[in-house]
């Protein structure tokens, strides 16, 4: 475990902090990160810390990005939670009132509030999404199977509530110090509905709280008033809809009380308990529980269990009823517990849903495969540990970097002794957060300075390479069938990783059956991408990934636009035919594969098609540029090497070059634009013979050839025949990943960039990457670019045609490669 950056704020923030005052830290599976850190400057004046009205929220790859919310909490900002796919945001505060925040134009930073709800001056202790119903189990057992679904199984599980159909309804649920469960439901209309109901008759001081979610469509609440010589107590709450109206339902459940309380040594050792936590929301039957003193703390953790009920012996020697069981009740029972310990500040739990059967468990040992097995305590010395969730021996332990400004010290440091002489207070962690794989951890230190770790997925242990790949291989194919970032899995990849991990990724993926390769098709490319640009000398083929993705949301735009001529048509669809007789059809004359086709299905309504001449002038200079570099494709990989034996690509654009042929005499206007040498040169008819050729040499259903001498020198005359084009389609590489791949950390500072290539484009004529056109040297218009591969679109519209608002709607909640946008000043566009 090692620190791969920390960001601290260019104000300085004061050095103690109100010891009730909490900080809250909460990460996406979209790799945003919010926190609550406290800015306010040492000088100015007394009076209590002003932390908790501001809501900070960047994405990983950008941390100097932060985006500052002005909340409107008018008390301590007690929690912060995601909900599943990482798009929203709750907060609640001391003072009982909870916001649903999102994203405004979809923006990570842009976000408002349109949704709240309010138990009025009962503050929140605990706080969720209610439960949609998915699950997944991964299974460390399968790690070499071929199928995906058998590595990745879907677990049954019911949703909180249902809509009518099944549908899981939205909403989300808190615990407030009085012992009140307050439940909001979104109805599909936009509107809420609000209840709330006290968790049992006897109201209590709820001083911590933790829910967690059972198959069933049940949700158990775990709630303790802050004394260890109390019990800690568990309940059951039913989420219901009767007319029209919300309702909740509790019952209590079997309680528990710590092992520490009954220990006559530890008896009034730790006086409180200061964490609370299921050990993963869906598994209500295990809990973590840490009580503290001033000076040091305890962990336990407990198991539910189902026990015999014992029967009197005056029943025990009367004849058994047939089919009679012997009665049972449900019993907590300690699993573990630590040695004393250090104070602990923080407690972080893994999100990656790892199946702990005993099979998968001693696979896991064998291999030395540790995410979502360890879960990480942060302690008031600075340190952090990493501990097994279920024997809680430590895994790793992690003491901070005296250089990166990190909180801890190693043993011995001249400089944590002399803060101790000086009673200046420790740097510790406040807050802490696993990534959803379990590769990094995200901490708020007692400063405000957030600290990015690399969590090792053996360790520290030494692997062979082999085995690496393969652990590192099988969380990206778990991000891959989800749909998470997996920005925190490229952090452990070295640049000599990445040839390995593409290749053995796409052998995984063919392997696959068909419907669910269609699924994936973009995502492994995006995938493909992000693992190309760690490295120089892949990225050339990260330009031919990033060209792929807007090659097939091209041609599926394009695509979709053609309408049947005749209503009740056959199965097949104008688009599928022009694929199935352009794989059929090898003549390299682009009129007589034309011939064929039903050319009134390709007459648009209206005037979409000088509109859509951009997409179609990026087409056709994209496959001069291919054809041209062919003689160039040497031992050296270029731009456009990737596609030279991709014959699903070429294939593709065949068609395109074919259905614009059919436009262009529709509507000569919208033709792509060359620059020849001779007047008579029909550009279209030369480059779909040369692609044609090229494309018979790597069909799908024929064995791979080499381009023969011909195509090769009809390609080198190309560049004499027309002006090629300078495409540089790779997106400005301006995320923090690719400086990380050294094991030293890096220090940032919030709002100030530290992008690798943030000077490359100075003076340089900026393009939009989706639209195809050109913005100028220096844009006026708003921008916003991706979180994950930095392409760059214009904010607003130019275009007021429905095929381009068509084309546009693929992109407007993320981009192309799935990566989220973000708002960004015309100047860096």
């Amino acid at each position: 475990m090692d620190l791969a950056y920390v960001c601290e704020w260019e104000r300085r923030p004061k050095s103690t902090h109100c010891p009730s005052v909490p900080l809250v830290c909460s990460w996406s599976c979209r790799n945003l990160v919010a926190f609550t850190a406290d800015l306010k400057n040492e000088d100015d004046g007394g009076g209590e810390p002003d932390v908790s009205h501001m809501i900070h929220i960047m994405d990983t790859e950008h941390p100097w990005d932060v985006y500052s919310i002005s909340s409107g909490h008018a008390e301590v900002i007690s929690c912060l939670e995601w909900d599943q796919s990482g798009s929203r945001l709750l907060s609640a505060d001391g003072d009982g009132h909870i916001k649903c925040w999102s994203m405004s134009e979809h923006l990570v930073n842009s976000w408002e509030s349109l949704l709240s709800s309010c138990v009025e001056g009962d503050p929140v202790v605990a706080l969720s999404w209610l439960h949609n119903g998915v699950k997944l189990a991964l299974h460390v057992e399968m790690s070499g199977s071929t199928n995906f679904g058998e590595k990745f199984s879907r677990v049954k599980f019911s949703p909180s509530l249902t809509l009518f159909g099944g549908k899981p309804m939205e909403g989300w649920l808190a615990v407030t110090v009085s012992g009140l469960v307050t439940v909001s439901l979104l109805k599909p209309g936009g509107a809420l509905l609000t209840a709330s109901e006290s968790l049992c008759r006897l109201r209590g001081r709820v001083a911590l709280a933790d829910i967690a979610f059972t198959g069933g469509g049940n949700i158990v609440v775990a709630a303790t008033d802050g004394s260890s010589a109390s019990p800690v107590q568990f309940y059951k709450v039913v989420v219901s809809v009767v007319s029209e109206k919300c309702r909740i339902d509790t019952e209590l459940l079997p309680s528990l009380f710590l092992r520490c309380t009954t220990d006559p040594l530890r008896r009034d050792k730790y006086p409180a308990v200061t964490h609370l936590k299921f050990l993963t929301r869906e598994n209500s039957e295990q809990v973590l529980l840490c009580a503290s003193n001033q000076s040091g703390s305890i962990v336990e953790c407990w198991s539910l269990r189902k026990e015999g009920l014992p029967v009197n012996n005056i029943f025990q020697h009367r004849s058994p009823v047939v089919g009679e069981k012997q009665p049972t009740i449900l019993k907590w029972r300690i699993l573990t517990t630590t040695n004393d310990l250090e104070r602990v500040s923080a407690v972080a739990l893994p999100k990656l849903p790892i199946s702990i059967s005993n099979t998968d468990l001693k696979v896991a040992s064998d291999t030395k495969f540790c995410p979502g097995l360890g879960l990480a305590l942060a302690f008031h010395d600075g340190t952090i540990q990493i501990l097994h969730r279920l024997s809680l021996h430590t895994m790793g332990v992690f003491y901070g970097s005296a250089g990166a400004g990190g909180p801890g010290q190693r043993p011995g440091d001249e400089s944590a002794v002399k803060r101790q002489r000086t009673g200046a207070p420790a740097l510790h962690f406040k807050a802490l957060q696993f990534s959803w794989t379990s590769l990094a951890l995200a901490g708020v230190d007692n400063h405000g300075k957030l600290h990015m770790l690399r969590v090792s997925p053996s360790m520290g242990q030494v692997l062979e390479m082999n085995t690496t790949l393969r652990h590192l291989l099988f969380l990206l194919e778990y991000c891959m069938v989800t749909g998470y970032d997996w920005w925190d899995v490229l952090l452990h990849v070295q640049p000599g990783m990445v040839h390995n991990l593409v290749d053995k990724l796409h052998e995984e993926y063919m392997r696959q059956n068909q419907a669910l390769q269609q699924v994936l098709a973009t995502r492994i490319v995006a995938v493909k991408a992000s693992l190309c640009k760690l490295s120089t000398a892949t990225a050339a083929r990260a330009c031919d990934f990033h060209a792929k993705l807007l090659l097939i949301a091209i041609s599926s735009t394009l695509k979709s636009l053609l309408r049947p001529h005749v209503l009740n048509t056959p199965d097949k669809s104008p688009g599928d035919r022009l694929s199935e007789i352009c794989a059929k059809n090898m003549d390299s004359d682009i009129d007589k594969v034309m011939i064929n086709l039903k050319t009134e299905e390709f007459v648009l309504d209206g005037d979409p098609l000088q509109s859509l001449q951009q997409l179609i002038q990026w087409l056709g200079d994209f496959v001069l540029y291919l054809l041209a570099n062919l003689p160039n494709q040497g031992s050296v990989v270029r731009p456009g090497f990737g596609f030279m034996r991709d014959g699903a690509s070429l294939g593709m654009l065949r068609e395109m070059l074919v259905m614009i042929r059919i436009w262009g005499l529709l509507k000569p206007g919208c033709l792509p634009t060359f620059t020849a040498t001779s007047d008579s040169q029909d550009s279209l008819q030369l480059l779909f013979r040369l692609l044609t050729k090229l494309w018979l040499c790597c069909r799908e259903d024929a064995p791979p050839q080499d381009p023969d001498e011909s195509l090769i020198d009809e390609c080198c005359l190309l560049p004499s025949q027309l002006l090629v084009p300078a495409m540089d389609w790779l997106p400005v590489n301006d995320g923090v990943i690719v400086k990380l791949q050294g094991k030293q950390p890096i220090r940032l500072q919030f709002g100030k960039t530290a992008a690798p290539d943030a000077g490359r484009m100075a003076g340089c004529q900026r393009t939009d990457n989706l639209r195809c056109v050109h913005m100028g040297v220096c844009p006026t218009e708003e921008s916003k670019a991706c979180t994950r591969c930095g392409c760059v679109t214009m904010l607003r519209s130019p275009n007021k045609s429905n095929a381009m608002k068509q084309w546009e709607q693929r992109w407007i909640k993320n981009c192309l490669c799935g990566g989220l946008w973000r708002r960004i000043p015309p100047a860096l566009a």
